[in-house]
């Protein structure tokens, strides 16, 4: 069983409608419970870093999560939720994050102006994977340049360890990140088609 959790900030029923069209079983929750009997979880996310951080601790699930990302347990971060895997992030201030994958959350905008790039914020719409780390588990039902959808004004950086795919965007963004039994996606795989499931796919054999 997957849970997906619930704390206010999330993209949850496209989600979960996902998963049931793969024929996984999922919930979607804010209980701790659920989070400790799951086979896996999944922490999604929209909006800013600091508005969602913030709610998640309020939950008082992180030490939760903590103890299950200890233990071993596959999580997947989608969109903001792979942001909020890192150690901080700096959009409308500095904001810390949940650490299980080192690096920070950089804004787009900084890095075009820095390179003389003049492309829309946020990266939004389809764009293909270039992927480095081949073997790992979340890319196995993947090939260079499939496309997924991104929407997104922040991104990962200082975060090379960690990257196991990446998407042109002007720059090189950090597409597919991972570390052990912690992984994350910047873009939608539920949004993202056949690509997208089976991705989601993938996460539920990790």
């Amino acid at each position: 069983m997957i849970a997906i959790i619930d704390y206010g900030v999330g993209n949850l029923y496209s989600l979960s409608s996902s998963l049931k069209y793969l024929g996984l079983e999922s919930v979607v929750t804010g209980k701790a419970q659920d989070l400790e009997n799951a086979d896996r979880i999944i922490l999604p996310g929209v909006g800013a870093f600091g508005d969602a951080i913030g709610k998640f601790r309020g939950t008082g699930l992180v030490p939760v999560l903590d103890t299950q990302v200890a233990a071993g347990k596959p999580l997947l971060g989608i969109c903001l939720g792979m942001q909020l895997l890192f150690d901080k992030s700096y959009e409308y201030g500095k904001f810390e994050g949940l650490g299980y994958i080192h690096g920070d959350i950089c804004p787009l905008l900084d890095d075009f102006a820095a390179s003389g790039l003049k492309l829309k914020v946020p990266h939004m719409g389809w764009n293909s994977l270039n992927i480095s780390r081949p073997e790992h588990p979340l890319m196995k039902n993947t090939k260079q340049g499939d496309f997924v959808y991104f929407v997104h004004s922040f991104y990962a950086k200082n975060c090379e360890d960690a990257v196991v795919a990446t998407a042109d965007y002007g720059i090189s963004v950090p597409g597919v990140v991972g570390r052990e039994n912690v992984c994350g996606c910047q873009f939608h795989p539920e949004k993202s088609g056949k690509m997208g499931l089976l991705i989601l796919k993938a996460f539920s054999q990790m």
